[in-house]
């Protein structure tokens, strides 16, 4: 049983087991994708990249192979490549870090590892993404008002009525100062009177606009 948790490279290395560790990699990959796919919307490019990753990782590590020179080379090869995307969610991080160490578990010739640590890992993720959060409940509520609503207590009869919490988490001005944009915080009393909700506060801010979304929701994607 502990046979198939030993390194296959160590003999000789050759074309083959260099191919064996990038199938390793990518079905590695592959399981993670689908992992993220299942409860969660992401990008074809996100996906394609959580495959490919684990891929050149393993390449990357393979060419260096304790050779310091070659290390030096890779390390400064990669300094020259500056990241300018958005940040990204912590469950999108998380998936990456996953398939870069199944990627370098598959250079060690650890495959067995990779791909136990692979499943187990994304497993953990598909359970938990099923297990409600107490940040499930609230949402993000964005308000547009005119200069001359005093907002401070225009909406707390309506909150009153329709929510169980609320929390003004930012106001600024726009507009040259003639709107006001309003983010609160809120939990609903009752999820199937939204539309009722939002009715009552457009007619309350002179039909400006208003957004009610999921608290996870506005964040940047990788």
């Amino acid at each position: 049983m502990s046979s198939i948790f030993s390194s296959v490279l160590t003999g000789s290395f050759s074309v083959g087991l260099y191919l064996l560790c990038l199938l390793a990699a990518g079905v590695c990959g592959v399981i993670t994708a689908l992992a993220m796919s299942r409860e969660s919307a992401v990008s074809r490019s996100f996906l394609i990249s959580l495959v490919v990753l684990p891929i050149i990782v393993t390449t990357v590590i393979l060419m260096v192979n304790g050779n310091v020179g070659t290390g030096i080379a890779v390390a400064g090869a990669f300094s020259l490549v500056r990241f300018r995307s958005a940040a990204g969610k912590a469950r999108d991080i998380s998936a990456i870090f996953l398939v870069m160490t199944a990627g370098l578990a598959c250079a060690a010739g650890y495959l067995a590892v990779a791909l136990l640590f692979t499943l187990i890992a994304s497993g953990v993720m598909l359970l938990l993404s099923r297990v409600p959060m107490s940040c499930d409940r609230f949402l993000a509520l964005h308000i547009t008002v005119p200069e001359s609503l005093h907002f401070t207590d225009a909406f707390d009869d309506l909150f009153e009525e329709y929510t169980k919490s609320r929390k003004l988490i930012k106001a600024k001005t726009s507009n040259m100062g003639s709107l006001y944009k309003l983010d609160y915080k809120i939990e609903m009393k009752d999820p199937e009177a939204m539309q009722e909700f939002l009715d009552a506060l457009r007619c309350r801010n002179g039909n400006l606009e208003i957004a009610l979304l999921s608290n996870t929701e506005g964040g940047e994607e990788l």
